[in-house]
């Protein structure tokens, strides 16, 4: 192809668009929009900066140099530091995805690290700091543990549930600070030498270097260093954001004055449900933004609204007694948009979505009347996606007969 001809072909490319659709209405979205976006984005210079150079091969050697180390101070076997050397040497990539929820469809940056040369480190580091995430009595796994926790919630008359959200957590979390309540984290655990013979001071450089040292990545060309937080796409930084909001949820929840203090606090990564007093959720606001040490983290909130809140997928909902109810909750960006049944997926994937979506229901919807007011939902969206409806009648009667484990007969 011709120079001319490649140059008026890469001008089409960015002429094209997509379509979205949010609140019933149409937004066009081009990659001329897009760009203009990412490039603003990149533009904060407290969080990006433009490299002069790629750093992969200088971080490779340091990698090399570290794993090469381990292995002779029998930390990792050979076959480990095989898995773990850095064979691919891809610079990562950023890339956005639209939030078209939100006012101005901003753009969520995300990494891709896939073939970089800490991918297999951080997903390793993953599964040995795994089992240290998730154990405070605050913690919501998901929509179903949400419901469990919430049975027996009973409000009083002077309390409302509300909902608080850390702006942009991946790129505000600290990672000196989250190194440091790592290390007091490892420190307590009994349980660590059973699952690596590295130190913990090797996981810290590791983890220090799969955060900080390769935090690069390119964009139209142009190489970007992030000089603070962490990036969204990397295997390590959703855990190690959970580390640092289980040590922020600790102090804030500790040092809360007694009349703003949260009487439940479950949270869900970057996202907080909260029963507090009516009139203290500006007083919470205000004593949770100072508890960052960097000044980086800041909450938003918001209060339920004629006795509803929606959190996650879930909709819950004041009852006259005090009690909740909850329900499923879609935005108004929600498409019921599913697998279509005319597609040439194995049918076992296809009545996979209907049991998934019965199976949802079943789990979070409290009341027999909502019940069947989502199976008529789901129903609904289904037809419209080419389901039968034998499919959904086979699902209900799979799921109603009981499962018996195979003889030993069976099984030869």
């Amino acid at each position: 192809m011709s120079e001319s001809r490649l140059t008026s072909f890469k001008k089409r490319i960015l002429s094209w668009s997509w379509v979205l659709i949010k609140d019933g209405q149409q937004l066009s979205w081009t990659k001329q929009s897009t760009k203009k976006k990412m490039c603003t984005l990149l533009s904060d210079s407290k969080t990006y900066e433009k490299l002069d150079r790629d750093p992969t091969p200088k971080h490779k050697r340091e990698l090399v140099s570290i794993l090469h180390r381990l292995e002779k101070e029998d930390k990792i076997k050979k076959a480990d530091k095989q898995f773990l050397y850095p064979t691919s040497e891809n610079v990562p990539r950023i890339y956005g995805s639209p939030k078209i929820h939100k006012d101005g469809t901003p753009l969520r940056p995300i990494v891709d690290f896939t073939g970089s040369i800490g991918y297999d480190v951080a997903k390793s580091l993953a599964d040995i700091l795994s089992p240290i995430v998730g154990q405070s009595e605050h913690h919501v796994l998901n929509s179903k543990s949400l419901a469990e926790d919430l049975k027996d919630v009973i409000l009083e008359e002077d309390e409302i549930l509300n909902s608080h959200d850390v702006v942009a957590l991946f790129t505000s979390t600290p990672i000196d600070l989250t190194l440091h309540v790592l290390r007091e984290r490892l420190n307590e655990d009994k349980d660590l030498k059973n699952r690596t013979l590295l130190s913990i001071d090797d996981i810290i450089e590791l983890t220090k270097f799969c955060l900080a040292t390769v935090a690069y990545f390119s964009y139209s060309g142009q190489i970007y260093r992030q000089r603070f937080g962490m990036a969204m796409g990397s295997p390590l930084s959703p855990l190690a954001c959970n580390i640092f909001m289980e040590w922020l949820e600790q102090k804030a929840i500790s040092t809360a004055p007694e009349s703003c203090r949260p009487r439940l606090w479950k949270r869900y990564v970057d996202d907080v449900l909260e029963i507090v007093r009516k009139g203290q959720v500006d007083n919470l606001t205000d004593h949770l933004n100072p508890i960052d040490p960097t000044n980086s983290v800041k909450f938003t909130y918001e209060q339920e609204q004629e006795g509803s809140i929606p959190f996650l997928d879930t909709l819950i909902t004041r009852k006259p007694d005090g009690s909740v109810k909850l329900s499923i909750y879609r935005k108004k960006t929600h498409t019921d948009q599913y697998l279509q049944f005319s597609s040439h997926h194995p049918l076992h994937q296809k009545l996979g979505v209907v049991r998934t979506l019965l199976d949802r229901s079943d789990a979070l919807v409290t009341e027999e009347a909502d019940k069947q007011k989502e199976e008529k939902n789901i129903r609904e969206a289904l037809s419209c996606c080419g389901y039968p409806d034998w499919s959904i009648k086979k699902v209900k009667q799979d799921r109603a007969t009981p499962k018996t484990k195979p003889t030993s007969k069976q099984k030869r």
